[in-house]
C-alpha cells in the first residue's frame, strides 16, 4: 500500500449515511447523548418501524451509533463525541429548518436557550456561562497568530481555553471535577451552532453540566432542551454573573 493511498479516506460514504434524511433525522436525535429506542427514533425520523430498522443496520455498520441490549428491547446511542462534534460541525453550516407551526417555534426557542450538545450545555446559557467563565480569569483564551483566520470568530480570535488555577479552584468548589478521569481532552473549543461562537466542552464542560443537573439548576425538558431552574437562575447570576432569565 502506498503512503497516498494510506491516507485517503472516504468521506463520501459517510457523508452519504448523514446525508439521507431519516438517517440525519435518528443522528441528530441521538446528539444530547442518550440512548433511545428504535420506536422512538422512527418517530422522531417520521418512518416505519420496518424502514427504521434499514436506518439503524447502516449507521451501527458505520461505526456512528452503537446498540445496547436490554432485555428484548435494543437502545441506540451516538458511536461517542466525535460523532457529536461532527454533527455540531455540520449545524453551523446547514440551513435553518422552516418553521410552519407554533410548536416547531416553541421548540426552536427552546433549544436555542439551552440545549445539551452530547454531554455538555450548549446554546445561550452555554455560550454566556463560557463567556463569565473567561471574565472571571476562570478560562483563558490563546490566541491565534495575527494571519490565523478562525472561520467564525474571525481573525486572530481564540483558537483554544485553558483553565487557571483560580479557575479550577472556583470549579472544584462548586463540585466540578476538573480533573475527571478521561481520555478526552480536559477543554474543547466547540463553536455553538446557533449562536456562532464558543461554549465549553471537553472532559471540563461534561462535567460541568453533571454537576448543573446534579445541584438541579438545570433540569432535562423535552429531547435536547435544558431548562433551568428557580434556583438555578439564582445560583448562576451568584456565582457566574449570567442572568439566565433574560438570555431569551
Amino acid at each position: 500500500m502506498t503512503a497516498e493511498t494510506a491516507t485517503d479516506v472516504n468521506v463520501a460514504e459517510i457523508a452519504g449515511l448523514i446525508g439521507d434524511p431519516s438517517r440525519a433525522a435518528v443522528l441528530m436525535a441521538l446528539i444530547d447523548g442518550r440512548a433511545l429506542a428504535a420506536s422512538t427514533l422512527a418517530q422522531e425520523a417520521g418512518v416505519a418501524r420496518s424502514t427504521i430498522s434499514g436506518h439503524l443496520g447502516r449507521l451501527t455498520d458505520a461505526g456512528l451509533i452503537t446498540v445496547e441490549p436490554s432485555g428484548r428491547n435494543r437502545y441506540y446511542r451516538l458511536a461517542g463525541a466525535e460523532v457529536a462534534d461532527t454533527l455540531e460541525s455540520l449545524a453551523r453550516l446547514a440551513p435553518p429548518k422552516p418553521v410552519r407551526s407554533l410548536r416547531q417555534a416553541t421548540r426552536a426557542q427552546a433549544l436555542r436557550h439551552a440545549r445539551s450538545c452530547y454531554d455538555h450545555l450548549a446554546g445561550r446559557l452555554g455560550v454566556a456561562i463560557t463567556d463569565a467563565l473567561l471574565r472571571r480569569g476562570d478560562l483563558v483564551a490563546e490566541r491565534g497568530s495575527s494571519e490565523a483566520t478562525d472561520p467564525i470568530l474571525g481573525p486572530g480570535r481564540a483558537h483554544a481555553f485553558h483553565l487557571t488555577e483560580p479557575g479550577a479552584t472556583h470549579l472544584a468548589e462548586l463540585g466540578v471535577a476538573v480533573q475527571p478521569h478521561s481520555r478526552r481532552p480536559l477543554i474543547r473549543y466547540c463553536v455553538d451552532w446557533s449562536e456562532q461562537r464558543p461554549h465549553l466542552g471537553g472532559a471540563l464542560g461534561a462535567a460541568m453540566m453533571q454537576m448543573l443537573l446534579e445541584r438541579e439548576w438545570v433540569r432535562r425538558g423535552n429531547g435536547r432542551a435544558i431548562l433551568t431552574t428557580p434556583a438555578g437562575e439564582a445560583a448562576l447570576l451568584e456565582q457566574f454573573g449570567v442572568d439566565a432569565a433574560v438570555l431569551d
